[in-house]
């Protein structure tokens, strides 16, 4: 069967809501998310030719998702037992009311039993996770070893029983399947940017507690201990799953058959995806993105990052007759895998091993002076099993733009070290061109990072980072004496960075080891495939893939993580039947299974495609 989608527009509703928008926010005084950026819309919104798509879909057949919750009412009369199951950040009791009034609208009444009531005491669960938050460490804990059952007691979990009469009862709260219920298990779903949005108003709480805590305080939660223990959770009952619920939008819950998300999933598996970005403004951040970038919010300062395949904290949109639904990346992963990765698979696991993300300094400052730990250490003090190497490729750059990479001829660590401390102590700023070395950059160069080395990059650059996906493993050492977007000192992790620096990395060793030198290893009538090698350090490499008209590629097993970086718009045709048009800027991945794949250049001047991919 072949599928084509290249028009974005919608061909027909099978919602509750008849009305299409692109992009809304919650009224302030709802309180419910703290963000300057849009809902997600309904209905996908129309793409023109060479436009970023911020809302990209996979597409499947028609009327597989539905909206609204007299919909889900309508799904679930006629059951004896529900167990409502789902991932942190989901505003339960809010779903319960609005839920209970469209069962009861239909003539159902319904028993609820929550599940959270057979939670640990807090005291309890703050006793057994406390180990992996770190201490005093504002930023850093170390990844949860336990399971989500750990949250609870089983005393507890075993006196929740549904009730005897031939009502229906519902079973609800992240966690609820561990009550070994007997009955439709619905999931409900909500994006990782979404629960960050809500924890920053303190609409929702870390697993187990009472009361929302501060914006960075519940991150270091959710990332260290509740994102670990959810996703082992999700992924003993994936398979069993009856109904999915994209809960985002808090007044129109989308949803589809588990049947049919796991159909969607294994479609991908075998022929491309393109995880959903998300975008962030930040203290250096530039106009690029702003700019050049259509659908987004405006009232922003800037916008620093755009999260193009993080794979920890993307979702994948599917869409049916114009509905989207969104459900996160590791419902991916938990069902292919070894699908997607191919060799890597044994490697990696479950773990998506490249990540790509924009950082605009386009009009912006300067990056704090940083590096990333050593394989060691981060496998030590975090828990993670493999490190944060990165590249820089330098998508566009104004003139004079450079990148701070690798150290001054002259170094003295100790001195180095010396300044540092005190610039950080006094309020000082310092000369950091007197130790660190600086590159210029254009369009088109790729940067070596490989953990260890200081770097960062310089203003007038829209950089793509190709890169691990560890990403929050940043030991910055100096910031420019500049304050946070809430006007804040930013915190630096001096002690930390000169645990894990490599001061050889210095002079002309930058040049010849941190600068990649791109060659020509296949070339056709109209096309080539240009090299630009990575550190031996760092576990991925970098293909560009330059064509006047088409090139046809194999994966040999491997992922391959895309990005058209110049040009307007290309045209993807998979060995699997599939096509897709990716325009200017978006990233995409074309899994292992999918064996081969043909690029087409729509536009009237060649087309570059960068491709990342892990090292044989």
């Amino acid at each position: 069967m072949t599928t084509t989608v290249l028009p974005r527009e919608s061909s027909g509703l099978n919602s509750d809501h008849s009305t299409p928008f692109e992009g809304e926010r919650l009224p302030q005084s709802a309180a419910l998310r703290k963000t300057e950026q849009y809902l997600a819309p309904l209905v996908h919104p129309r793409c023109a030719l060479g436009d970023y798509d911020i809302y990209p879909a996979f597409p499947v057949g028609g009327g597989l998702i539905d909206t609204g919750f007299e919909s889900l009412a309508r799904r679930i009369t006629g059951e004896r037992t529900v167990v409502m199951d789902g991932y942190g950040g989901v505003l339960w009791e809010a779903f319960r009311e609005r839920l209970d009034a469209a069962l009861r609208a239909v003539g159902v009444r319904a028993s609820w039993h929550c599940v959270h009531d057979a939670l640990l005491d807090e005291e309890e669960i703050a006793r057994r996770i406390s180990p992996f938050l770190g201490g005093d460490d504002p930023l850093w804990g170390t990844r949860f070893t336990g399971e989500l059952r750990r949250f609870f007691s089983a005393e507890r979990l075993a006196g929740i029983v549904p009730p005897d009469d031939a009502g229906l009862a519902i079973l609800y709260g992240t966690g609820a399947a561990l009550a070994g219920w007997q009955g439709s298990l619905f999931y409900l779903d909500v994006p990782k940017n979404e629960i960050q949005f809500r924890s920053r108003a303190g609409s929702i709480t870390n697993l187990g507690a009472r009361t929302p805590a501060g914006a960075k305080e519940a991150y270091k939660r959710f990332y260290f201990v509740d994102w670990p223990a959810l996703n082992r959770h999700r992924a003993e009952i994936q398979e069993r799953i009856d109904v999915i619920v994209d809960t985002q939008r808090p007044d129109h819950p989308v949803w589809m058959r588990g049947s049919d998300l796991r159909e969607a999933l294994g479609a991908m598996s075998r022929n491309y995806f393109r995880a959903r970005p998300w975008f962030e403004p930040g203290p250096w951040g530039g106009q690029w993105i702003r700019n050049r970038m259509h659908g987004l919010a405006k009232d922003v300062p800037n916008y620093a990052w755009s999260f193009e395949l993080i794979s920890p904290e993307n979702g994948l949109m599917i869409e049916s007759s114009g509905l989207l639904l969104e459900t996160q990346f590791d419902a991916l992963m938990i069902a292919a895998h070894e699908r997607v990765l191919g060799h890597a698979a044994e490697r990696f696991g479950l773990e998506f091993p490249i990540r790509f993300d924009f950082l605009d300094t386009v009009a912006g400052g300067n990056l704090s002076v940083q590096c990333h730990p050593r394989p060691e250490y981060i496998r030590r003090e975090f828990g993670e099993s493999f490190t944060q190497d990165e590249t820089y490729y330098i998508l566009d750059c104004t003139p004079g733009a450079r990148v701070f990479l690798g150290f001054r001829e002259d170094i003295d660590p100790e001195q180095f070290r010396a300044e540092l401390e005190r610039s950080h102590r006094e309020g000082l700023e310092i000369d950091i061109e007197r130790f660190v070395n600086t590159e210029p950059a254009a369009r088109g160069d790729l940067f070596l990072i490989p953990n260890g080395t200081i770097h960062c990059s310089g203003a007038g650059n829209l950089v793509l980072e190709i890169s691990a996906t560890p990403y929050i493993f940043t030991f910055k050492m100096y910031d420019w004496m500049r304050r946070d977007l809430e006007g804040n000192l930013r915190p630096l992790n001096i002690r930390r960075a000169f645990e894990n620096l490599y001061f050889e990395r210095r002079g002309a060793r930058v040049r010849e080891e941190l600068v990649s030198r791109p060659h020509t290893i296949e070339e056709g009538k109209d096309w080539r495939v240009v090299h630009l090698p990575t550190h031996p350090a760092q576990f991925y490499d970098v293909h560009r893939l330059e064509f006047a008209t088409g090139i046809d590629v194999p994966t040999h097993n491997q992922c391959h993580v895309m990005m058209l970086v110049e040009g307007t718009s290309v045209i993807l045709e998979t060995a699997n039947g599939m096509r897709a048009r990716f325009n200017h800027a978006e990233t995409f991945v074309i899994p292992a299974a999918a064996g081969s794949y043909r690029l087409i250049n729509q536009g009237t001047e060649p087309a570059k495609v960068v491709k990342a991919f892990v090292k044989s």
